[in-house]
């Protein structure tokens, strides 16, 4: 990826790793649009960052989603690379059991969104100079913490949708990047104070998206995307405490 003089939406990009990577977008000489549900964390992102364009949008929402392909191209028609960023964490008991619509949310954020967006930017990005489309998954796509079940499942299912969309766009311009994180100190999931900092962590993902990588790793997901059977149960055991 040449990491300069792109036009760059990225999807939950008012925090987070998506905040990490619009603020390395900017410096690195970008013109970046960040999209978030909330609008008050917007507008303070672009309070500290006044080169950030914003945009209102929930990609759990099949309209909402419609909406911004719509007014993301229309504004910004020189738009060539997509970040699908957007994501929630949560911790879910399946013995307890929950409300279905909070589980469908999830799934909607982590997984509904990234497809439907790329299947909606696809026949931009084709017309552009330089497309790449770039799907955050996880680590934990490959080696699941049993306590965020359905985190670890989007993330995996997301794993697999961006191989295939790799494959389906080779004859195509758009390069297809999975951007695979540790973990990172951030707010997902709720605050903590573990992982790889943040400003590490985006470091490493420019440098690697510079060198033309297509899956970008760092510590843990480095490992557990290359690891056989035999370390991905060690891992598992691991990160699950038997």
């Amino acid at each position: 990826m040449q990491t300069s003089g792109n036009t760059i939406l990225v999807t939950g990009g008012s925090s987070g790793i998506g905040l990490g990577l619009a603020h390395a977008f900017v410096e690195a000489g970008n013109e970046v649009i960040v999209c978030g549900r909330r609008k008050d964390a917007l507008e303070a992102l672009k309070t500290k960052l006044p080169a950030v364009h914003i945009l209102v949008a929930d990609t759990g929402s099949s309209a909402d989603r419609q909406r911004l392909f719509t007014e993301a191209t229309t504004r910004f028609p020189a738009l060539n690379v997509l970040v699908n960023n957007a994501g929630i964490q949560r911790k879910v008991d399946f013995k307890k059991g929950e409300v279905w619509a909070e589980t469908a949310s999830e799934i909607a954020i982590n997984l509904e969104g990234p497809m439907h967006l790329s299947m909606l930017f696809i026949p931009h990005l084709e017309k552009q100079t330089r497309p790449l489309l770039a799907n955050v998954s996880s680590g934990l796509a490959f080696v699941p913490i049993a306590a965020m079940p359905v985190y670890c499942a989007t993330k995996a299912a997301l794993h697999s949708f961006t191989l295939s969309l790799r494959h389906q766009l080779a004859s195509t311009p758009i390069e297809v990047v999975e951007i695979i994180p540790p973990a990172v100190r951030t707010n997902l999931g709720g605050s903590h104070d573990f992982g790889t900092p943040l400003d590490e962590y985006v470091a490493s993902v420019m440098a690697q998206l510079a060198d033309g990588r297509r899956e970008t790793t760092y510590d843990m997901s480095a490992k557990a995307s290359q690891a056989n059977r035999a370390e991905l149960d060690e891992i598992f055991h691991r990160l699950n405490g038997r």
